[in-house]
């Protein structure tokens, strides 16, 4: 279990992003943390270790990984998964059967998949609704619902719920108030400040940022979670190995200077965009037209670059997609490269399509994720590409 030093709490954002949970490597001294390629660890005798006995259980470099970005979030404890969605399982884990879940309507169509397709056949029932309005998410409590599970910005209709009104809702009726944070990170929003238990990350992500593994991580505050979340590691094995945590904690070392400029592209293009008449809307939560703007401004610092708007049909959607030459036509996001998306036959073709389209979530939606090169020329890219 990784716990946080104390230490770890008492500088800003930044510097914890380049220190915490790392110590000077006691053999040489290495800067940067070891990448401690083992399975398992000598013991000095029966029943005596240097607190390493597997490398499911732990492993030092995953050990620095997980206490720097539970420093990153304010939180105590952080758990390292293979990937994004076994991080969003490991969080359903907690649960038994009979246990009914409210979540987002519009989240990453493999958390809808997880939930709708897997975890319902093993006994948890979910219901799905618009965490924009407090009234609906609280009508859908039921005497057995243990968790509240929520994205904002939510995945890709860019939807914001409002963490402190959803926080006290779940504190007062005794849930589990669980936030994905992916889009945001923990350079622009603090989800443990407005009342949520446990927070999730696609580490795959901005925490990354290059594009070169897969990974996810949960952070909680609570010993009583972290215990249990341990549990999970050691008891399922869903764990990443120590090249690819090495490679994360790379990305957080950079983190806040990634995110000022992906936000700072982000307000730029989504700015064009809007002003584009040959696009019929635009979805980013920094726009003052953005029906969520203030309630953006009150719980986040920053507005990422993320950003999705409407082409008005699935062929001016394909022309674009297929025309770009700076961003990709990929899957995935968070990178220092830009990528454009098509959700509904790409990140949530899993979602039912009458679900997809009463969200907005249409066949002209096109997602871009705003990496950090120039803004000049990713709007070139997207101009000429519209032109198709």
């Amino acid at each position: 279990m990784a716990r946080i030093r104390d230490t770890d709490t008492l500088h800003g954002l930044g510097t914890r992003a380049v220190h915490a949970g790392q110590e000077p490597e006691p053999l040489a001294g290495a800067v940067t943390t070891p990448i401690y390629q083992t399975s398992t660890y000598v013991q000095d005798a029966l029943g005596k270790h240097k607190g390493y006995e597997y490398a499911r259980v732990n492993n030092p470099t995953r050990d620095a990984l997980e206490r720097n970005v539970a420093s990153l979030e304010g939180g105590t404890h952080g758990f390292a998964f293979a990937s994004g969605m076994a991080a969003v399982d490991s969080v359903l884990s907690l649960l038994a059967t009979g246990d009914h879940v409210v979540c987002g309507e519009n989240v990453y169509g493999g958390t809808h998949r997880l939930m709708e397709q897997l975890r319902s056949r093993l006994g948890l029932t979910f219901t799905f609704v618009d965490t924009r309005d407090v009234a609906i998410v609280e009508r859908a409590i039921r005497p057995q619902t243990k968790l509240l599970f929520v994205e904002t910005p939510t995945n890709p209709m860019m939807r914001l719920a409002d963490l402190a009104a959803l926080g006290s809702l779940a504190a007062a009726r005794k849930l589990l108030f669980a936030v994905d944070n992916t889009f945001a990170t923990p350079v622009f929003q603090r989800p443990f400040q407005f009342g949520a238990d446990i927070i999730v990350h696609s580490t795959t992500k901005y925490l990354n940022g290059h594009s070169d593994m897969v990974g996810g991580m949960v952070v909680v505050r609570r010993d009583d979670l972290a215990e249990q979340f341990a549990f999970l590691q050691k008891a399922v094995g869903a764990v990443p190995g120590p090249f690819d945590c090495w490679l994360v904690l790379r990305g957080t070392k950079t983190l806040t200077l990634r995110m000022r400029q992906h936000d700072q592209n982000g307000r730029r293009i989504a700015e064009w965009l809007e002003q584009d008449k040959r696009v019929r809307a635009v979805f980013y939560p920094g726009l003052p037209s953005h029906p969520q703007h203030n309630l953006a401004c009150r719980q986040m610092s920053g507005f990422g670059g993320m950003i999705s708007f409407e082409a008005g049909s699935l062929e001016r959607a394909r022309r674009i997609l297929e025309r770009t030459r700076i961003f990709a036509l990929a899957e995935s996001l968070g990178g220092v490269e830009s990528l454009i998306g098509h959700p509904a036959t790409m990140t949530h073709a899993a979602v039912p399509r009458a679900m997809r389209e009463s969200m907005g979530l249409t066949e002209g939606l096109v997602r871009l994720s705003v990496g950090i090169e120039d803004a000049d020329d990713l709007i070139q890219d997207l101009d000429q590409a519209l032109a198709g």
